[in-house]
């Protein structure tokens, strides 16, 4: 019981919320959240659901046995979904997808602009390895680094859209910084 009320307090906080906020968001009054949060009641499905709705997570989150660890993020229902789309549009290699989708969704992304940076900065990496390989397949070296930066970069992209659904840490590797975080 105490732990649920830990969480949602968790969450209330990283979303920037006060209980005033999250009591007019759910029709609860101040005093239930505080009750809540403090571990004096155990809420009940209807209540919990409530709280999941206004602070944007899946109900699971509260029966789950951490929120947040050294390794684990939370992210939104909706942000979650944009960003495994945004990491996943690397394997594309065009800059437009990212870009198309940071603009539509910047609002809604709102504190991502880390992950916009780490993907637009790994694949315009990819993109200069390629055309460096291009150059190279003259003198035939080039011919074997290009399949190997495909299967590398779409691996890296892979792996990462799995860490962002999980809500772990990524990390794009041979990465050159042209877009300061």
């Amino acid at each position: 019981m105490e732990m649920i009320g830990q969480k949602i307090k968790e969450l209330r906080v990283l979303k920037g919320l006060t209980q005033e906020d999250l009591a007019d968001k759910t029709n609860l009054s101040i005093r239930t959240i505080q009750r809540i949060e403090n571990g004096d009641v155990d809420p009940r499905t209807y209540t919990l659901n409530l709280l999941a709705e206004a602070l944007d997570v899946d109900i699971e989150l509260f029966t789950s046995e951490k929120i947040q660890g050294n390794t684990k993020t939370i992210y939104s229902i909706g942000s979650k979904r944009w960003l495994i789309l945004l990491h996943l549009s690397g394997l594309f290699n065009f800059i437009l997808p990212p870009v198309l989708i940071w603009i539509w969704k910047k609002e809604e992304l709102k504190g991502y602009e880390k992950h916009y940076k780490d993907i637009m900065n790994f694949q315009l990496s990819v993109l200069l390895y390629i055309l460096f390989s291009l150059m190279l397949v003259a003198v035939i070296i080039g011919i074997i680094l290009l399949p190997l930066i495909g299967i590398l970069s779409s691996v890296v992209v892979i792996m990462n859209t799995i860490k962002i659904s999980n809500g772990q840490q990524y990390k794009y590797p041979l990465v050159i910084q042209f877009i300061k975080q």
